[in-house]
């Protein structure tokens, strides 16, 4: 938005209006009640239900309206890249994230269900995979409060628009007056299942003699016992943290979905020092997306930001590369980052603290250290460099039909 420069210098007495309207934004948040028993009735019925919850539940502040609902009707829950968070991943109701890069329990899951409580999603491509395979055995419920996004990709069942707080909290009020039954009992099947498919097909990687990043991110979680707010950049290193820093509280997991970006992560943790100047903010990036804003490193030491700065080092653009070694028979094109920079001078040429780890034993140190820096830190973590993200839902493939390996 341009202001006119005559515009911009004036001095005016300003008095903040009461009420802000906006004739070409009026929202629903209260949800046609109707609709709600409803949602009730598929609730009771259902012997294998699964709740998937989107970024819409942490922008209302729903998380905690999200978590009864999925206790109070013994429902196991996953979440889309924006969602995570928004249910707390150390609940043994949490499935793990759903999608392309998603777990194997919660993909087989949507598959498997009979119905399907979709709350503040978009049910976007990334999420659903092949749309004709996708949930084919469940009634589907769609909670959002913007009603163009409800029925555009996935055909719905039970619609229900309305702001996710206002909706859930009276869905919650709902069920409180019926008797549910023993429902772990009547799900008690349904339980062993996703047991087995977490059992049979875990997250894993093989440590080798090379640091694999998945070990990075795990030894990470570990070490800051999952409190930090942690920041991504775009690409492999985004979903590494998606799937091995595990989230149970809203906003402590900031990243770009949808229109995703390469140079995110920096910006936003230095955005999130600052509004958070006592938490632990870490920027997991790739050491191609790094560079995309390297530069606002100068604005982290001169505003004294103590942001972390973990890079997972495969001399990559990783995703791009992934696919063109799974697709593409190894022509690797752009994608080689032989002239990348050496992180640890970069970092002690801004003034800031600079660390590298090429060995597995080293990692530890490396993170203890950076971590206990009052500065800005960036360490710089030599990778496996032909490391794929796993699972991987190929493009045009349902999303239980899943590579592994």
């Amino acid at each position: 938005m341009d202001i006119p420069k005559d515009v911009s210098i004036t001095k005016i007495d300003y008095k903040p209006p009461k009420k802000v309207k906006l004739r070409s934004y009026n929202p629903t948040y209260n949800p046609n009640m109707r609709q709600l028993h409803k949602v009730v009735e598929l609730i009771k019925e259902a012997k294998k239900p699964v709740i998937f919850a989107g970024g819409g539940v942490i922008l209302s502040k729903a998380s905690k309206e999200l978590t009864k609902l999925a206790r109070k009707t013994q429902a196991p829950l996953t979440a889309s890249l924006m969602g995570l968070g928004a249910f707390p991943a150390s609940d043994p109701l949490w499935l793990g994230m759903i999608g392309m890069h998603g777990t194997y329990r919660a993909n087989m899951s949507t598959g498997e269900c009979d119905l399907l409580i979709g709350i503040g999603v978009r049910f976007d491509d990334r999420v659903t995979g092949r749309i004709s395979a996708f949930a084919t055995n469940a009634k589907i419920v769609h909670i959002d409060i913007d009603p163009t996004s409800i029925r555009k990709n996935i055909p719905v069942t039970a619609p229900v628009v309305g702001d996710c707080k206002i909706t859930l909290a009276k869905l919650n009020k709902l069920l409180d007056k019926e008797d549910l039954g023993d429902l772990k009992k009547k799900r008690k099947k349904w339980f062993e299942q996703i047991q087995h498919w977490k059992d049979t097909q875990p997250l894993a990687y093989e440590q080798k003699d090379v640091i694999k990043p998945q070990y990075v991110v795990e030894k990470l979680y570990q070490l800051t016992k999952g409190k930090a707010i942690i920041t991504t950049e775009v690409g492999q290193n985004q979903m590494w943290a998606a799937q091995y820093y595990h989230f149970d509280r809203p906003n402590h997991f900031i990243t770009s979905g949808g229109l995703g970006c390469m140079g995110f992560g920096l910006p936003a943790a230095i955005g999130a020092q600052l509004a958070c100047p006592d938490a632990l903010v870490i920027d997991i990036a790739g050491d191609g997306s790094i560079q995309m804003n390297i530069q606002e490193m100068a604005t982290a030491v001169q505003c004294g930001l103590p942001v972390k700065i973990v890079i997972l080092n495969n001399g990559y653009l990783g995703m791009v590369r992934q696919w063109q070694q799974l697709f593409f028979d190894k022509r690797y094109v752009s994608t080689c980052l032989d002239c990348a920079p050496d992180f640890v001078k970069l970092a002690e040429a801004y003034g800031a603290v600079g660390l590298r780890a090429t060995k597995p034993e080293e990692v530890e140190s490396v993170l203890k250290k950076g971590l206990a820096s009052k500065k800005p830190v960036i360490m710089d973590f030599v990778v496996e460099k032909e490391e794929c993200v796993y699972p991987m839902v190929p493009a045009g493939a349902a999303v239980t039909e899943m590579l592994l390996t």
